[in-house]
């Protein structure tokens, strides 16, 4: 990679997240860690750019403010960028079905032959596929992303719905 192109990868991407705490409470043991393990696996490699703006890297705080989620976007200084509010009603489906087939495979990971745990394993990952190819379409008149940052954000948008 030229140095060029290194330097404005550097600028597009996140360097923090945060989630609202009132927005999600506390959960589950098991939603924690996906929480932890979303946000440690985003910031290690994401790629991340409000369109229109140039100024990287970025801090994204995220919130639910009644059917709404907000991206709160500001450069690594706190230095305020954009604030998009989306619509969760094209989510909630999908959010839905990703969070009982998660407690399907967490229970089985418990109990369950290797067999099952793999079939629901790859529904689990078929379902979190969808909702982050969803989000990259509600995305990408507003922030780009890749594939990979969508998933882990999608994980953290599931993560927003499992309140204690």
């Amino acid at each position: 990679m030229s140095p060029a192109k290194s330097h404005a990868a550097d600028k597009q991407r996140l360097v923090s997240v945060t989630l609202d705490e009132a927005s999600i409470g506390r959960s589950n043991p098991d939603v924690e860690h996906e929480r932890e393990v979303a946000i440690y696996d985003l910031l290690e490699m994401n790629s991340f750019k409000p369109v229109g703006h140039d100024g990287g890297p970025y801090a994204l705080h995220l919130s639910i403010n009644g059917n709404r989620l907000v991206f709160d976007i500001r450069l690594e200084d706190g230095t305020p960028v954009v604030a998009h509010l989306f619509s969760l009603s094209p989510l909630r489906r999908i959010v839905k079905d990703y969070y009982m087939i998660c407690d399907s495979y967490y229970q089985a990971i418990r109990t369950a032959t290797p067999d099952k745990i793999e079939a629901i394993d790859m529904g689990r990952r078929g379902i979190h596929n969808d909702g982050s190819n969803i989000l990259v379409e509600r995305l990408k008149d507003k922030v780009a992303v890749d594939i990979d940052t969508a998933r882990r954000l999608f994980t953290l948008i599931c993560v927003l719905h499992w309140k204690g």
